[in-house]
């Protein structure tokens, strides 16, 4: 049977995954489309910059996020100096972490299917009478819903999966920054195997899952 600490683990970690998801949906969408369908020379800089936590150890990512946010950071100077506090081994830390190292699931999804689409059909539907926010949202969003499905389903199993970039920002805090993968690790550090295994072989079974799911969106597009 699981634990009070191991179900609280799996209520924090649903609770960032589906927060980190929303926020980078948000964010990805406008900056996918921007990246699909303009011609700036630089527009490689924005996409290499976008995919660094690909390549990036987390480690590394999550120390200069911990230096951002902490008390002698810029942002965590300036929420002090705000009147709140800085935003190392926080909640809102780990949820920022999360959504800097999960970008290129986001974008690079939407990126691909905004490119497949192409502009004609916006085209079409501006021709027949359309503003180009409506033919945003009636032509563009519903073609592209596959891409949509799969940003979104990639951003969820990786939060889910997070450790380097949440330890280093968040620590382990019980109900605060401990996550399931962090979780596993304490109980590994502790010798507490049978409680690691039982909460690995549920995250590989999600993970099974979601894999299953992005594959079979992407075979029937």
């Amino acid at each position: 049977m699981l634990q009070e600490n191991d179900w609280q683990a799996i209520s924090l970690t649903l609770q960032l995954a589906a927060l980190t998801t929303v926020i980078l949906l948000a964010i990805a969408t406008p900056l996918s489309w921007w990246l699909a369908f303009t011609r700036k020379r630089w527009r490689h800089w924005i996409q290499a910059l976008v995919a660094m936590p690909l390549v990036l150890p987390p480690t590394v990512l999550g120390f200069y996020l911990l230096i951002a946010l902490g008390p002698q950071g810029f942002v965590g100077k300036t929420m002090e100096f705000l009147g709140g506090r800085h935003l190392a081994f926080t909640f809102t830390g780990i949820v920022i972490g999360s959504v800097i190292y999960s970008l290129p699931f986001a974008v690079q999804p939407l990126t691909e299917a905004f490119r497949t689409m192409g502009r004609r059909p916006l085209f079409v539907a501006e021709s027949l009478g359309a503003s180009k926010l409506d033919a945003l949202w009636t032509v563009a969003l519903p073609m592209c819903r596959g891409g949509f499905i799969v940003a979104a389903t990639l951003v969820f199993a990786h939060t889910l999966g997070e450790f380097g970039v949440i330890l280093m920002i968040g620590g382990s805090i019980p109900g605060e920054t401990q996550v399931l993968s962090v979780l596993i690790y304490d109980h590994t550090e502790a010798l507490n195997y049978t409680a690691a295994h039982k909460l690995s072989l549920g995250m590989i079974a999600v993970a099974l899952v979601v894999l299953t799911i992005v594959y079979g969106r992407r075979r029937a597009q």
